[in-house]
């Protein structure tokens, strides 16, 4: 008799055993399920974002400068004015006037006194130091750019059909005259009075230099 009860016990004790080593690999593989589904979750995230990113290269909304040479304009420490002239620009996206920003061309961190960003990084030969939409050409060298270039520097996309994020038909004024051909190539000369309307148009809007500009 006491050998079979000792048989029972052993058979109860290795029955235990042996559900707690099921009860074990269920939660073992609860985890392992569990840590797909996260590892799963975070690649539709990844893969959200970079077509995201995709999407908005695609629209041309690209990465600010950092300083590095674009269209052979160079990003010094100081400003350059062998060559120092001014133009003006102005964008209307369905008749609404868009901000050109002030630090355009001028990669940080920005040094800005009441708006007005007095430095950074370095200085593009192509920036902006307001919101006034003046575009101020600081070049070692006399030589013609084009409003092309300034959008390059930018980092914003510009044609007959895109200026900058606002997409539509562009219609472009020099001077209060219309432009025709591509809009890139639109020369940033002295005083030049540009204006980009993209869908709607709007009259030619006159503007007036600062004195001293």
């Amino acid at each position: 008799m006491s050998q079979r009860r000792g048989q029972a016990r052993n058979s109860q004790r290795k029955l235990a055993e042996i559900r707690r080593q099921q009860r074990a690999r269920q939660t073992r593989l609860r985890i392992l399920a569990s840590v797909a589904a996260l590892t799963a979750v975070a690649l539709v995230v990844v893969a959200v974002i970079a077509l995201t990113g995709r999407r908005t290269t695609a629209q041309g909304v690209r990465a600010a400068p950092t300083g590095a040479t674009i269209d052979g304009i160079a990003c010094q420490a100081s400003e350059q004015v062998a060559y120092h002239i001014h133009a003006h620009l102005t964008i209307y996206a369905s008749g609404a006037r868009q901000v050109v920003p002030a630090g355009i061309g001028i990669p940080g961190p920005q040094q800005v006194v009441d708006g007005f960003v007095e430095g950074g990084k370095c200085l593009y030969w192509l920036h902006t130091h307001d919101s006034t939409g003046v575009v101020h050409i600081e070049s070692p060298v006399q030589r013609v750019y084009t409003l092309g270039q300034f959008f390059d520097v930018w980092g914003r996309p510009l044609s007959n059909t895109q200026a900058g994020q606002a997409t539509g038909h562009v219609t472009a004024f020099v001077n209060g005259k219309r432009f025709a051909g591509d809009p890139r190539s639109i020369k940033l000369t002295p005083h030049a009075v540009i204006q980009l309307d993209v869908g709607k148009v709007i009259h030619p809007q006159p503007f007036t230099f600062p004195a001293g500009l």
